[in-house]
């Protein structure tokens, strides 16, 4: 696939992992995406996953034939970008490794070796000449490991970004870019919104035509206004919209019909409405959903005396990637000692900015007159 007129994909499509990183699903599969600069001097930008060493290897010879890169620039070392870089360079013994100071560090870590014999370190503002095209670096720390660079390539006006701009699938199946880039971006870069920001600024100094992200398609100029935008709500930990996620977990079907009741009243009232069953739904959606919306109902059974395992592991997902400037709101069931409602509002303690709607909802096994007549004053509250 062409890039640009200089510019190359050598990337690779996995369809065999189930779980990204070991807990994301993955339906459509994903993409580790590599690219190739063909100039008086050859770069490779990135690798890919060991699983596919042969495949990227073969890519490259494709492009090169006999000849060697004279780069291969190292922007992010986790693994599913870094695993065929020591095969790379066994198969390249000539070619320089262009990386943070970081990055090689990391590289003694996974492979035994800084490669010290043609390391190239390289700082933010650093360049690296390759003919008409220069690589301009750009650090990158947390977004979302400490070693990660990025490159803008002035000649063609390509911002190799790392992992950022990225999404789950692979890129021989076709979907809209944003579901799947907010699951990734909220599951996977979501807790470092104040070093995301940072990056947006640089980004922001810079003319980028496309994009050439580690996951992810190729993103155009066109496309880039609402990519930054939602880069910078995510990142900001703004609503993407007006609307409520109401989350909730049910042993025998009455939080469940309490929660959907609400859900009812809402939609009645005009409010976008999202409703999710966290005990069987993908979890990374749900948090998605979470930072997606202005308003959050959590409703929950008491279990142990505490809240039901599902919930409890979602609110954990929300606080570790700063769940903040949300409305939340709580309905608990509890046929002798409800106390959810208290367990759940305890554990969002530390979340900045949020505002706790009344009333509370409580449910005592069943619903009944007393807890409709709540559930209908949550929903005007909420409206």
């Amino acid at each position: 696939m062409e890039i640009t007129k200089d510019i190359v994909y050598i990337g690779v499509n996995d369809h065999k992992v189930d779980l990204f990183e070991g807990q994301y699903r993955v339906r459509n599969g994903m993409a580790y995406n590599s690219y190739l600069i063909r100039d008086e001097k050859t770069a490779v930008m990135d690798s890919v996953d060991a699983h596919f060493t042969d495949a990227w290897l073969t890519h490259i010879a494709e492009n090169l034939g006999e000849a060697s890169p004279d780069y291969l620039v190292v922007q992010h070392m986790e693994p599913d970008h870094s695993g065929s870089l020591a095969a790379f360079a066994q198969a390249y013994p000539a070619t320089q490794i262009v990386a943070s100071a970081k990055a090689f560090q990391m590289m003694q870590q996974f492979f035994g070796s800084e490669f010290a014999d043609r390391r190239v370190i390289v700082k933010e503002g650093d360049t690296l000449p390759l003919g008409r095209h220069t690589l301009h670096f750009v650090t990158a720390p947390m977004v979302h490991w400490p070693e990660v660079i990025m490159s803008y390539d002035d000649a063609d006006k390509v911002l190799f970004s790392a992992d950022a701009f990225g999404k789950f699938g692979a890129l021989d199946v076709e979907e809209p870019w944003l579901p799947e880039a907010r699951r990734y971006y909220i599951g996977i870069v979501g807790k470092y919104g104040v070093q995301v920001q940072a990056v947006l600024k640089k980004a922001a100094a810079l003319e980028i035509e496309k994009v050439c992200s580690l996951h992810g398609p190729v993103l155009t100029a066109a496309e880039l206004p609402e990519v930054l935008s939602a880069y910078d709500a995510w990142s900001a930990y703004r609503p993407e919209a007006e609307g409520v996620l109401v989350a909730y977990t049910s042993i025998y079907g009455h939080t469940a019909a309490a929660a959907e009741k609400l859900a009812a009243a809402l939609q009645e009232k005009g409010k976008e409405v999202c409703v999710m069953d966290l005990a069987r739904c993908d979890m990374a959606e749900a948090v998605a959903q979470a930072f997606r919306y202005s308003k959050l109902v959590l409703a929950s059974p008491t279990y142990n005396g505490d809240v039901f395992p599902f919930t409890k592991s979602f609110i954990e997902h929300l606080t570790e990637r700063n769940y903040q400037n949300r409305t939340v709101a709580f309905v608990e069931n509890g046929s002798w000692a409800p106390t959810a409602a208290r367990v759940m509002a305890k554990m969002l303690e530390g979340a900045k900015n949020l505002t706790i709607a009344a009333p509370t909802v409580t449910v005592k096994g069943a619903l009944n007159p007393d807890s409709e007549a709540q559930i209908a004053a949550l929903a005007d509250a909420l409206c």
